[in-house]
């Protein structure tokens, strides 16, 4: 699955917007995705460092029409947790000597709220 197809769109609540703060988005996934695919869509669109997803499967409500009685869809509900202070990452080379790997990460999504 592409990145664009596992992100449906941002949940935008007064629970979402408070969890903002901390590093955690809430977003509307493809139901057949998993976390793994997830994170790995959430890196390559909005070019973070994903470090927790929490998945689950929001019930659909149950509606009526006059006489009829009917069941809006079974959703999938993802919180991901971005690390909100990326760091360069050390670790040894060859020969001993330190090596130092910086990659470039934001540190919030941008678009979230359509900013």
């Amino acid at each position: 699955m592409l990145p664009e197809e596992i992100i449906v769109r941002p949940v935008v609540t007064e629970k979402s917007n408070d969890e903002l703060q901390a590093g955690k988005y809430t977003f509307e996934v493809n139901k057949k995705a998993t976390k793994i695919e997830i994170a790995k869509a959430v890196e390559k669109l909005f070019e973070v460092k994903v470090l927790n997803v929490n998945t689950m499967t929001v019930r659909g409500k149950t509606k009526r029409v006059r006489y009829k009685e009917g069941k809006t869809p079974d959703w999938k509900k993802a919180i991901v947790t971005i690390d909100t202070n990326p760091s360069d990452k050390t670790y040894l080379g060859k020969g001993g000597k330190e090596v130092k790997v910086s990659k470039k990460y934001k540190d919030a999504i941008d678009e979230f709220m359509g900013a």
